[in-house]
């Protein structure tokens, strides 16, 4: 498998590096909240990381739909050598040891590879309510279960707190992200309440100027707050200093998700955002760090 997966060409000597790198560039929440971490759990969390970064830019990045689609299975094939331990990749090779450690489903990195193909196939482009929820499992839940094995989170609930703070997250990301995402011919507000509302086309030039797109922004908001609401009890019945960065994205996602709300629906464009001082503000009251 060649080197170059779509964020670039990856350093073959020191693949871990290459790993903090790419989290370093994205500038996200991601990388405030798993810095703290303790080294060696943030390093995995950073290999997860550099993976799920590469197979996004795969489907986000202009190509031709064929070649994404076979550089999406060169993927699935590292994953198979990963787990024979033999990868080919400095990414696979930084999930080496992480695989190892902390005993991560071979499943989940398979599932976020299928999301990208839901992508990649326009499946999300006003797609049905269940197809969202699949969705939303393959690219946020999956990489939850990843991530909770990696905390170290051994209790019952936390499947649960994977499926619900993943769908927390993603349908944040995707009330925050409607232009961005209408730019890739992309639409992933559900057709089910399009409809119900009076939107009959799934054209994301269309929706984003209908009158009627603040209700069905709304809708989505008010399905995101009951996944908070459902995550935050959940990590009350677990051990709460294991659960630390998830406790910190919660708190981060959530003001994003009430700032969407008091911009409103109708100017799109004005950016929202948790500045670096308010995070370490919230880690700091929450006592995170």
């Amino acid at each position: 498998m060649a080197e170059d997966t779509g964020a670039g060409v990856l350093d073959r000597k020191d693949p871990q590096a290459r790993s903090s790198e790419l989290v370093r560039q994205s500038g996200t929440s991601f990388h405030w909240s798993m810095r703290i971490l303790p080294k060696p759990r943030r390093d995995a969390m950073y290999a997860v990381y550099g993976f799920c970064r590469v197979v996004d830019d795969i489907v986000d990045n202009p190509g031709d739909r064929e070649d994404q689609a076979r550089r999406l299975e060169e993927w699935r094939t590292e994953i198979g050598r990963l787990y024979a331990g033999k990868p080919g990749t400095a990414i696979g090779r930084a999930l080496l040891q992480p695989v190892r450690a902390h005993d991560l489903p071979r499943d989940a990195f398979l599932a976020v590879i299928d999301g990208m193909e839901m992508d990649l196939r326009g499946v999300m482009r006003g797609p049905s309510q269940s197809e969202l929820e699949t969705y939303c499992r393959r690219v946020a839940g999956a990489v939850g279960r990843l991530s909770l094995n990696i905390f170290g989170a051994d209790e019952p609930e936390a499947p649960e707190i994977a499926r619900c703070l993943g769908e927390a997250l993603q349908l944040t990301n995707i009330l925050r992200d409607l232009t961005d995402d209408a730019a890739m011919d992309r639409l992933y507000l559900p057709r089910e309440s399009l409809r119900a509302h009076g939107i009959e086309s799934v054209d994301p030039r269309d929706v984003l100027t209908h009158p009627a797109l603040p209700s069905v922004c709304k809708d989505l908001a008010a399905v995101a707050h009951r996944r908070f609401d459902e995550s935050r009890a959940l990590i009350a019945r677990c051990n709460r200093r294991r659960l630390k960065p998830c406790i910190l994205m919660i708190e981060i996602y959530h003001r994003v998700l009430e700032r969407l709300e008091r911009r409103g629906w109708e100017n799109l464009k004005q950016p929202v955002r948790v500045s670096r001082p308010e995070k370490l503000w919230i880690a700091l009251r929450h006592g995170l760090v």
